[in-house]
């Protein structure tokens, strides 16, 4: 009988994070989440993990660490003794980048290569996975963005990712580590932090709906992204895992819609006109703003038989459905559980 794979998830209580976490679960493997340590439960992704009987919870395990604690992370990897890596964690706001800069760098880009580290100097092989991104490609050289595309950040968050996709290639090449980078564009879910701007769309579509809200405030409606699903793409990230080598690909829709479209949609579900409830803050503008993104997916349709299912419209009606069955769960008195 063949022994059961271990995988380590950073990251595991973000969206990506639990949408991986029940995507191994469900193909038999022993999952371990690294937690930050907290007064308040962060946990509420996994709900389901625990509360559905279709999961094995036995397999499931979180550890208290954190990506600024190197000497932790390597007594839990020697502990574990994972299989597979999967390094999702980071400070992921772009907005919030500008604000706390030397933040984001130290975890999105720092804590990089003490994971990195603390799996060479524990002396294990692991196959390693590294959430990159399309903000890489920020002030877009080509379009659409594929792997070959030149980076060019335009954000403290971009410019730590880029980092860590290139250390993550140096490791590769210089010691063998099976590791790959999954370029992910814009992906999204009932899942996605409040704070992101589909999330934000979709959940005050349901607040104003309800007559919870009166207002929302938004930065750049002309900025266009390339939208996904992220219980999809997290299948992709799965698949580079399993291929012989490991390599970066480009994970994305080939579409790209503005945030004018996404209230258009998001209105719309709810039979709202946007024009009458949204105005332009621009406190919201980012110091140095991408315009466009639209990725390239056809090595990763090529190599590993990946391509996105959802469609842009099809994601943001299933958000706003979401957000409204959770205010009117909340309306009624029944406990709050993410979808």
């Amino acid at each position: 009988m063949a022994a059961i794979k271990k995988a380590l998830i950073t990251g595991v209580t973000g969206q990506d994070g639990s949408y991986l976490a029940e995507l191994l679960l469900e193909k038999g493997y022993e999952v371990h989440g690294i937690i930050r340590r907290a007064s308040t439960f962060n946990t509420s992704r996994l709900e389901g993990i625990y509360s559905d009987p279709h999961y094995p919870k036995h397999n499931f395990h979180l550890h208290y660490g954190d990506l600024s604690d190197g000497s932790n992370l390597a007594r839990l990897l020697g502990k574990i003794q994972p299989d597979e890596v999967y390094n999702l964690a980071a400070q992921s706001h772009v907005r919030v980048s500008f604000d706390a800069p030397e933040y984001t760098t130290d975890i999105t880009a720092t804590g990089t290569i003490r994971l990195l580290e603390a799996i060479r100097e524990v002396g294990i092989k692991p196959r390693f996975y590294q959430a990159s991104s399309s903000e890489m490609f920020g002030l877009v050289q080509e379009v659409p963005q594929k792997e070959t595309t030149p980076f060019y950040p335009r954000s403290p968050y971009g410019c730590a990712k880029v980092y860590s996709y290139w250390i993550t290639v140096n490791y590769r090449e210089s010691y063998g580590l099976h590791a790959s980078n999954g370029i992910l564009f814009n992906h999204e879910s009932p899942r996605r932090g409040e704070t992101f701007v589909t999330r934000k769309i979709t959940r005050a579509a349901a607040h104003i709906k309800l007559g919870l809200q009166d207002k929302l405030f938004m930065g750049n409606l002309d900025a266009k992204r390339d939208w996904g699903y992220a219980k999809e793409y997290v299948e992709a990230m799965w698949l580079m895992v399993q291929q012989p080598e490991g390599d970066d690909y480009v994970v994305a829709t080939h579409e790209t819609h503005s945030i004018r479209e996404c209230l258009d949609v998001a209105f719309a579900r709810v039979g709202l006109d946007w024009h009458k409830y949204v105005e332009v803050d621009p406190r919201y503008y980012r110091p140095a703003e991408v315009e466009l993104l639209i990725g390239d997916y056809s090595k990763a349709k090529a190599k590993l038989g990946w391509e996105p299912k959802t469609k842009f419209k099809e994601l943001i009606d299933l958000m706003v459905d979401a957000d409204v069955k959770i205010l009117q769960d909340q309306l009624s008195g029944k406990v709050r559980r993410q979808d």
